[in-house]
């Protein structure tokens, strides 16, 4: 019986995520800043939706950063990738998922209000159109490398103001 009454405290604890947002389900999540004097980061991961509804992440906020907005990289007319902000949030369909990865949608964290340190864990809440929020804990991965599709340096301070466009093509790779 004792065994029974902790597999049941157990399934409700692990249980806590998907039932403060319906459905969705965050794996291999990771945050980064580029140098330990970066003012930004970014957060990224997979969202999972075992709903029969789509879902939509319309923001974020979190203590490690002044603001803390949806982001993505377009190309413009000449070719060059910029960061944007996604105002609209991102979908998460029905029974599928959707990727935050570098180089692509994100979690931005502007105005950094402490270095984030390999090994460190950040607290994010994510905020759901539905009404739904969501706490999840990010640890900061420093050392990962990015994906084969390539990384644009989230992190890195371009000395201007981080509006809502960023211009990544300095004349330096990205790696």
């Amino acid at each position: 019986m004792k065994r029974l009454a902790l597999t049941v405290a157990f399934a409700a604890f692990t249980a806590l995520p998907a039932v403060a947002c319906e459905g969705i389900h965050i794996h291999d999540a990771y945050a980064r800043a580029s140098t330990a004097m970066s003012q930004s980061g970014a957060a990224f991961m997979q969202i999972i939706n075992h709903g029969t509804v789509d879902r939509r992440l319309i923001g974020a906020r979190s203590d490690i950063a002044e603001r803390v907005e949806l982001h993505t990289h377009i190309e413009d007319a000449a070719g060059v990738m910029r960061m944007v902000e996604v105002e609209e949030g991102f979908v998460i369909p029905a029974d599928g998922e959707h990727l935050l990865a570098r180089g692509g949608d994100h979690i931005m964290f502007l105005g950094l209000t402490r270095p984030m340190q390999q090994g460190d864990e950040i607290t994010v809440t994510l905020i759901f159109e539905e009404g739904d929020d969501m706490d999840i804990v990010i640890p900061v991965d420093l050392e990962r490398m990015p994906a084969a599709h390539g990384d644009h340096s989230h992190g890195q301070s371009h000395g201007h103001s981080h509006g809502h466009s960023h211009d990544h093509s300095h004349g330096h790779s990205h790696n």
